[in-house]
C-alpha cells in the first residue's frame, strides 16, 4: 500500500479524474460534498481582509465559501500540485473577478508560503491521500504558514462507525463508486482507489492525535453520522 501515498501516484491519478472530479464528488456524496465544504469553512471565524490558504484546492471548490467574507483586503492562496486540478482552478478563477486570488502549483511539503504569514488554513478532501509520516509534515507545515492565533479546518470523508451504516457504506466505496467511475471516466480502476484511500483512513481520529502537539488547540469535528470528519484548531504558540 505505500506506493499509493507516493506524491506522483497520487498526482497522476487526481490529474485523471479532474474532468469529472466535482460531478462525482457531488453524485457520489448525494450533494452531501458541497455541504460538508461549508461546513468545514464555517468551522473557523474567517475575517474580512485576512489571508487564507486553501490546501490541496483541487479546482477550487471551497472557494465560494471562503471568499463569502472576502474584501479587498482579502487574499486567498490555492495550493494543489495536480497540474490537471490547478488548470481547472484557473478557470475557475474567472468567476471571482472581484477577488485577489493566487494559484500555486506546487506540494504541499514543498511550497513558496513565507512563515507565519496566513490568517486561516482550510483543506477539504485531501487528508485521506496522506500516510501518517506525510500528516506529521503536514502538520509541521500548517504551523510554519500560520500566524500566532491563525486558524485551520481540514475536512474528509469517512467510514462511519454506526453498525446500521458502515456495511452499506464500505458496499458502496468498493462496488458502486467503480461503476460510477466507469460511467464517467470509462475507469473504474481510477475511481476505485477513492475507496481504498477512505477505508485505508478510516476517519479523521489519526488526524487529531497527530496534530494534537503544544503549537496547536485543536478539535475533533463529525459531519453527518461519521460520513465525513475533520479537525479544526487553533496555533497557540
Amino acid at each position: 500500500m505505500k506506493e499509493i501515498y507516493e506524491p506522483k501516484f497520487v498526482e497522476k491519478l487526481f490529474d485523471k479524474m479532474s474532468s469529472s472530479y466535482s460531478k462525482m464528488n457531488y453524485i457520489t456524496s448525494f450533494g452531501f460534498s458541497e455541504r460538508w465544504r461549508r461546513q468545514c469553512v464555517e468551522e473557523i471565524g474567517i475575517e474580512k481582509g485576512k489571508t487564507v490558504v486553501d490546501l490541496m484546492t483541487g479546482m477550487g471548490e471551497c472557494w465560494k465559501h471562503i471568499l463569502k467574507k472576502s474584501d479587498k483586503n482579502s487574499k486567498l492562496i490555492g495550493l494543489d500540485f495536480s497540474t490537471e486540478m490547478i488548470n481547472r482552478a484557473k478557470k475557475n478563477k474567472g468567476k471571482f473577478k472581484k477577488s485577489k486570488i493566487e494559484i500555486l502549483k506546487e506540494n504541499v511539503f514543498k511550497n513558496s508560503i513565507e512563515n507565519e504569514t496566513v490568517d486561516f488554513v482550510i483543506s477539504g478532501f485531501g487528508l485521506k491521500t496522506f500516510n501518517d509520516e506525510q500528516l506529521e509534515k503536514l502538520a509541521t507545515e500548517i504551523d510554519r504558514i500560520l500566524k500566532p492565533n491563525g486558524e485551520f479546518s481540514l475536512i474528509d470523508v469517512s467510514v462511519p462507525n454506526s453498525k446500521l451504516l458502515k456495511p452499506f457504506y464500505i458496499f458502496y466505496l468498493k462496488q458502486i463508486i467503480p461503476i460510477l467511475g466507469k460511467i464517467f471516466l470509462g475507469s473504474p480502476e481510477t475511481y476505485k482507489m477513492l475507496g481504498v484511500y477512505t477505508e485505508e483512513f478510516g476517519n479523521s481520529k489519526n488526524v487529531y492525535q497527530i496534530f494534537n502537539r503544544p503549537e496547536f488547540k485543536v478539535e475533533y469535528v463529525e459531519y453527518f453520522y461519521g460520513c465525513a470528519t475533520g479537525i479544526k484548531g487553533i496555533k497557540i504558540k
